[in-house]
């Protein structure tokens, strides 16, 4: 599956948030990009751990970034943390976007939930990102928003619903509505709930695309 057409990835910044699948989603991006010849970096605003198997640069400077640019068309970097994970990189986004074709940023947690709602400092959107993908896990349809979403009692303010009901296309549309943070949306794990995930493609003013990173299918 070409999931760099299918969501439009275009040179430069490109922002991921939401639930389920955000890693996923820069890795696949990332082979896809590097594929075609383009230098591709991953990184955060956030916290992630770094990529298995790839370079990771996590010095200062940005000649660590370009010997490393020179060995391989898809790095990653950051600034690492004592427990393992990465955060922002200490090299600005804007000069982390003039050395590499492509910089695809996860800028989104979501506690290892399929579904998010944002509190006010969320989520942390570089100004250089040009396309914003929110990714929803359909894993979360048919359960209770309590145990779907990130941030449960917002989820469900937004939706104008309890947080004892299951979540639904609906619910999960007028969320993504009223939070108005993407251009664009990926259903991630439509496998696990095909008809739901179509319908919430169906029902947002957005484009949306209901998949499955790990099958490489789309629904």
């Amino acid at each position: 599956m070409d999931w760099t057409r299918v969501l439009e990835i275009h040179p430069g910044v490109t922002a991921v948030i939401g639930g389920g699948g955000k890693t996923a989603l820069l890795r696949t991006l990332g082979e896809e990009l590097s594929e075609t010849g383009g230098s591709v970096l991953l990184c955060t605003t956030t916290r992630i751990f770094p990529f298995d198997d790839l370079p990771c640069v996590t010095e200062a400077e940005e000649d660590a970034l370009l010997a490393a640019r020179e060995k391989s068309g898809l790095i990653c970097t950051g600034t690492l943390l004592e427990n393992g994970k990465l955060t922002v990189p200490a090299v600005p986004m804007a000069r982390l976007a003039a050395l590499f074709d492509y910089v695809l940023v996860e800028a989104d947690g979501s506690a290892h939930r399929p579904m998010k709602a944002h509190a006010p400092h969320e989520p942390v959107i570089p100004m250089e990102a040009m396309q914003t993908i929110c990714v929803v896990g359909a894993s979360g349809f048919g359960c209770p928003i309590q145990e779907a979403a990130h941030r449960p009692e917002r989820y469900a303010e937004l939706a104008g619903a309890a947080e004892t009901e299951v979540v639904t296309p609906e619910i999960a549309a007028a969320v993504l509505r009223a939070e108005k943070l993407h251009r664009r949306v990926l259903i991630n794990q439509a496998e696990l709930a095909i008809e739901e995930a179509k319908k919430l493609a169906e029902l947002l003013d957005c484009p949306a695309v209901a998949g499955s990173l790990l099958l490489g299918e789309i629904f």
